[in-house]
């Protein structure tokens, strides 16, 4: 059976957002890519990605489009087309009907924003480098509304029990706090020493968390799952490093009429 397994975030949102997460079930890839694979850029067979591509677009609402980016681990926040143009960038920002936007992830942290009104939604790839550069900022500042008004879910990611990082990673989040409070509770919270010396077990939610509260925003859902843990149903380069990516999309439902 190749029908895709998506996960349905559970989060307050209006009626109207729509938000999926695929996993490696279903799908028509062979290993190591196993078996829906998303991504065109991992050397699967192109025509097995693109009927992935094709099943997942199955499961979404009837002519509803979808935005891909090219990512590059950066802070750019590309608004959502229909004009089939796979764009370079690492967030997408949808206020039109009938159109969603996707990220591609196999361990990085995938973020998703929606507007209490349901008007405007976002998703972001946010791997430790585009959240030490600003990529959950960029993303807040497209929208209209403050803070406060925005709804975030944090999608499946590699957790602090596996995600293992240099000094140099720990030291490009604590150089930018804004002050010594903060940069003590980030440094308790979100880098557990490991027993290699010079390295920390680091936590991209609890570091998500943080970036998203200095911005204002209070309601912060998801958190807690481990790619590198649940080979059964996520990608993890971590784990595999030649393997497959699973999807993150978001969009608005098309008019009804």
């Amino acid at each position: 059976m190749n029908t895709p397994e998506l996960l349905v975030p559970d989060w307050p949102v209006p009626d109207g957002v729509i938000a999926r997460v695929s996993n490696r079930h279903g799908g028509v890839s062979h290993a190591p890519f196993d078996g829906f694979n998303l991504a065109l850029h991992v050397d699967d067979a192109r025509d097995k990605v693109l009927l992935n591509r094709r099943l997942l677009r199955s499961e979404l609402p009837e002519g509803m489009s979808l935005q891909w980016l090219e990512q590059v681990h950066g802070t750019v926040v590309v608004d959502a087309d229909d004009d089939a143009v796979e764009r370079c960038g690492d967030a997408v920002y949808v206020d039109r009907r009938g159109m969603a936007g996707a990220v591609l992830t196999a361990d990085c942290l995938p973020v998703f924003f929606a507007s209490r009104s349901g008007q405007c939604v976002a998703v972001a790839h946010a791997g430790w480098r585009g959240l030490a550069a600003g990529i959950l900022e960029k993303t807040l500042a497209r929208f209209p509304d403050a803070g406060a008004d925005i709804l975030v879910w944090l999608g499946p990611a590699i957790g602090p029990c596996h995600f293992e990082v240099g000094a140099e990673v720990r030291a490009a989040f604590l150089d930018t706090c804004p002050n010594e409070i903060s940069r003590l509770r980030l440094q308790e919270l979100a880098f557990r020493p490991a027993q290699t010396g010079g390295k920390y077990f680091a936590d991209l939610y609890v570091l998500a968390r943080e970036r998203l509260a200095h911005c204002g925003v209070t309601s912060v859902s998801g958190g807690g799952l481990c790619t590198f843990c649940d080979a059964d149903h996520y990608y993890s380069y971590r784990r595999n490093s030649r393997t497959g990516r699973f999807v993150s999309l978001i969009g608005l439902a098309p008019d009804q009429g």
